[in-house]
């Protein structure tokens, strides 16, 4: 196992949390348009594919979490290697063609396209293992918040937990080791408490100054 910096690490944790996010917001933003098309209004739906989509002001926006998966997967070249860092500028050109495209959604899935090879390659052409799985359950913790959050079906987030469970001891990562054991709870629960698992999952992970005021029992 490659010995990590924290830095490093943590850049591994975000590049696998904003490509999921990219990814999700593309699948969110799908949708919504879709359903806008019914009600025919051209310039609503200009100003919400601008906003949604290719905001460089809009924190939330996909461009801006693109560009933040962007700047990690730059600063890993070493940890994943030129060729799968290659998928994740093609999804920054991908998502810079859409911008001039007449029909966002089709220009869109080009940038999932790639994403998506970003993640094949990580598992192909990543030898590391710790490297792998720090991408791999920054993804996991991004796609179960985001579930939590919509309220999605239950089975799809526990399918995600079980997920997370084989990856997470794999990491390397510092983790609080009661939060995962009250998230697997809930995740048994009948019915979800999906305000809780947002609550549990967006703080399971440390870093290093959460570590050690833990450690220490601050």
């Amino acid at each position: 196992m490659k010995v990590l910096s924290w830095e490093n690490s943590d850049r591994l944790f975000w590049l696998g949390r904003y490509t999921e996010r990219a990814y999700s917001s593309i699948k969110f933003f799908a949708d919504k348009f879709d359903s806008m098309i019914d009600l025919n209004n051209c310039e609503y739906m200009e100003q919400f594919a601008n906003q949604a989509c290719f905001s460089e002001d809009d924190h939330d926006s996909i461009y801006s979490n693109l560009m933040r998966a962007y700047d990690n997967a730059i600063m890993l070249r070493d940890e994943i290697g030129s060729e799968t860092l290659c998928y994740v500028q093609l999804a920054v050109y991908a998502l810079n063609k859409a911008r001039q495209s007449d029909a966002p959604i089709l220009a869109l899935q080009r940038v999932t396209d790639n994403i998506v090879a970003f993640w094949g390659m990580v598992d192909d052409s990543v030898d590391e293992p710790n490297v792998r799985s720090i991408v791999k359950l920054g993804k996991r913790i991004e796609r179960i918040d985001n579930y939590a959050k919509l309220k999605m079906n239950a089975e799809e987030i526990r399918r995600e937990m079980k997920r997370l469970n084989i990856r997470i001891e794999r990491t390397g990562l510092n983790y609080d080791a009661q939060k995962l054991f009250h998230l697997n709870l809930l995740m048994n629960a009948e019915e979800l408490d999906y305000d809780m698992i947002v609550q549990e999952i967006e703080s399971l992970v440390l870093n290093e100054r959460q570590y050690f005021a833990h450690a220490s029992g601050l």
